[in-house]
């Protein structure tokens, strides 16, 4: 006979209803046995409690945490090649909807780590936490202090803009003078002979992929072995023991937090990430630095020219590093110990000092300064370029740079015109010269101003114009100096009005508003010019004259007479025999047709402007 149960006596006591999510928890909790894992790791013993000491390396597991989410966040946006790696990332920081923002949080946590890297190993050594059974762990961590600055070195490339190609060429050619396998092992890194579109994608491999996947494998096993051995406690204790839930996680949790803030703050101060202008392998880039956690070694390097470089780069950084790896075996002792901290302390001072020498000789270098703020004006440009209605062309931003006269005009005369003229007192791009200037000052040529200044008896024979060239006591300088010195009162309003002839000739966009509400006064200067003035004795204007010695008028600074005075000067429309020095550009192939076409735009003021700045003048 089969048994059933009987109806349930009123005393038993009923179980409660399971909970249905508890359900899958138990059902997750069989297969992978996350219950015990969090009870291991919240209620890990702290000897002496927590304490602020404690939290570097949850702060560095943070940091790192946050770097793959971002990473792969940029991952998404990115094209890595020499065509595309800049032009993506303008996209990420003008375009994407919080790319500056997510950008900016990656740049600063990558800084961050750097510093969070050196307190994490001085609190290890202080508390003595690298001695055994610990060495194996620190070992570890100096591997993986190694591997976040490789990260930092591959991650500085990726822009692809002028301040990382030219310091991670610096850097990379460190490489080059290692023993034996020093060029080989350069090629290596850079993925041929020269930079280019192979070094960007290997750094992008090795910054994207085989880096963050061994530091992932290393943070593993370092946060395993570091469980295995628990927490060196500095002694005497302070408090009881305690578990890692609540106080040092809290403790942890806000140290992230103030780290995030701090973060935040650079962010949002300086609207992300810098981004200077697209790299350039045929424009050197002088002011070309590492970030400030690697100038102590490109300081450090300075003190060993010519053939001693491989001590500075290799020999003693080796030696440092086999210290800090031989510290477990001579921690030991207490005398040891102590060598251990001071070392320490001693080299990260010195890094200290390094870098604040290497910042403190920049701005004492007046070309470094020239080339850094020309760097954040070119930036700026580019930015315009980009955002212009033509565009980032299928050829690159480069491209933008290269035909833009605002950017190359002052590069183009700093090299070939700077030795005798000035432009505004400077080589153009902003640099003071020593030497005092032979020809001419550029600055505003063309214009009514530049004109005046020329027909001004007090500044003719002056620096600013004819006063170091072979015409200083020439018939122009003493026409102006003489003659028009003793011109009469209509005479000198007669005067105005050939120079505002002469001017308008020029077509100059800055003076097109100008010139067209003074057409009566510049016809009147056409015809004073000619008759009354006394200019036509030796200039041409508008008339053929096979009498005339001096340059033609006729068109004086527009871009077709400017671009044909500087391909040649000699020509007998411009000075002929009596040239001064002035090599003839195109004639004796110094420079192309698009430079000298660049540097009269430059010197005119032609060039792309927005809308809104170009309604503003």
């Amino acid at each position: 006979m089969s048994q059933h149960p009987g109806p349930a006596h009123e005393n038993d006591t009923a179980k409660p209803p399971p909970v249905e999510g508890s359900r899958y928890f138990d059902w997750l909790d069989r297969r992978i046995g996350f219950r015990q894992m969090s009870r291991e790791a919240l209620f890990e013993n702290i000897p002496g409690g927590a304490r602020w000491r404690y939290i570097w390396g949850s702060t560095l597991t943070f940091t790192f945490l946050v770097q793959i989410i971002t990473g792969c966040a940029l991952w998404m946006a990115y094209s890595p090649s020499s065509q595309t790696a800049w032009e993506s990332v303008f996209y990420i920081q003008n375009h994407m909807a919080g790319g500056w923002v997510l950008r900016g949080i990656h740049h600063y946590v990558a800084q961050a780590m750097n510093i969070l890297l050196v307190l994490h190993l001085m609190q290890v050594v202080i508390d003595g936490a690298y001695k055994a059974p610990r060495e194996m762990n620190f070992w570890m961590g100096l591997v993986l202090l190694t591997l976040v600055l490789a990260l930092s070195l591959t991650g500085y490339l990726l822009p692809w803009d002028q301040k990382g190609y030219w310091a991670t060429k610096v850097a990379t050619n460190i490489a080059a003078i290692t023993p034996i396998v020093g060029p080989g092992l350069q090629k290596v890194i850079i993925g041929g002979a020269d930079y280019g579109h192979h070094t960007l994608t290997r750094f992008f491999a090795l910054h994207a992929g085989v880096i963050p996947f061994t530091c992932v494998a290393l943070i593993a096993w370092h946060v395993a072995l570091f469980r295995r051995h628990g927490i060196t406690a500095k002694k005497p204790l302070r408090k009881r023991d305690a578990t890692f839930w609540p106080d040092q996680l809290l403790m942890d949790a806000v140290a992230c937090l103030a780290i995030m803030g701090a973060v935040m703050v650079l962010v949002l101060m300086n609207h992300g990430a810098e981004l200077g202008p697209p790299a350039d392998p045929s424009d050197n880039f002088s002011a070309a630095r590492p970030e400030w956690y690697f100038l102590f070694l490109f300081q450090f390097l300075k003190y060993f020219p010519g053939g001693t470089e491989v001590f500075g780069a290799i020999v003693i950084p080796g030696v440092i590093m086999l210290v800090l790896f031989l510290m477990p075996l001579f921690g030991n002792s207490r005398r040891g110990h102590r060598f251990n901290v001071g070392f320490l302390c001693f080299l990260i001072a010195g890094a200290a000092v390094l870098t604040w020498l290497a910042i403190r000789e920049d701005r004492n270098r007046p070309e470094i300064v020239v080339a850094k703020q020309q760097a954040v004006e070119t930036a700026d440009r580019i930015k315009d370029l980009a955002n212009s209605p033509q565009g980032i062309p299928p050829t690159g931003a480069i491209t933008l740079l290269r035909t833009d006269p605002f950017t190359q005009g002052p590069k183009l005369f700093a090299k070939y015109c700077a030795s005798c003229h000035r432009f505004d007192g400077h080589d153009g791009t902003g640099l003071k010269l020593k030497d005092a200037p032979t020809a001419s000052d550029l600055k505003g040529f063309g214009s009514r101003e530049w004109v005046g200044g020329l027909l001004d008896p007090d500044q003719v024979s002056g620096a600013h114009y004819f006063g170091g060239t072979k015409f200083k006591n020439g018939k122009m300088v003493k026409f102006v100096t003489k003659k028009v010195r003793a011109f009469t009162p209509e005479q000198k309003a007669q005067l105005t009005n050939v120079l505002m002839a002469i001017s308008a000739e020029a077509g100059l966009k800055s003076q097109k508003q100008l010139d067209a509400a003074s057409t009566t006064q510049i016809e009147a200067g056409k015809v004073a010019f000619k008759d009354q003035i006394g200019c036509a004795e030796c200039h041409q204007f508008h008339s053929k004259d096979a009498d005339a010695s001096g340059p033609d008028l006729t068109g004086w600074g527009s871009r077709e007479w400017l671009t044909g005075m500087i391909s040649n000067p000699k020509s007998a429309r411009y000075y002929g025999d009596d040239n001064d020095r002035m090599p003839a550009f195109a004639e004796e192939k110094i420079l192309d047709a698009q430079s000298i076409a660049l540097l009269a735009d430059w010197l005119r003021g032609e060039w792309y402007q927005p809308a809104e700045v170009a309604g503003n003048q």
